[in-house]
């Protein structure tokens, strides 16, 4: 995991600690965090490397929401 930026370690931390982690709910936890706002086009594609890589799931809560939730890997 020495490869991951710091934002990754610490959407893959925010993860952990959401009891139904979504992009929007990570996204609010995330600028709470860093006390700005986080846009859309940074969070994603992170989370999309970090699924690629199997740190990550990513399933449908309906149509429109994705759930995330960090693998064994990931942990």
């Amino acid at each position: 995991m020495h490869d991951l930026t710091d934002f990754q370690r610490d959407v893959l931390y925010v993860i952990t600690g959401l009891d139904e982690p979504h992009g929007l709910a990570i996204k609010s936890e995330l600028e709470t965090y860093y006390e700005q706002q986080v846009n859309h086009g940074r969070l994603y594609p992170n989370l999309d490397t970090l699924v690629d890589q199997g740190l990550i799931d990513k399933g449908q809560k309906d149509r429109r929401t994705n759930v995330y939730s960090v693998t064994a890997r990931g942990k």
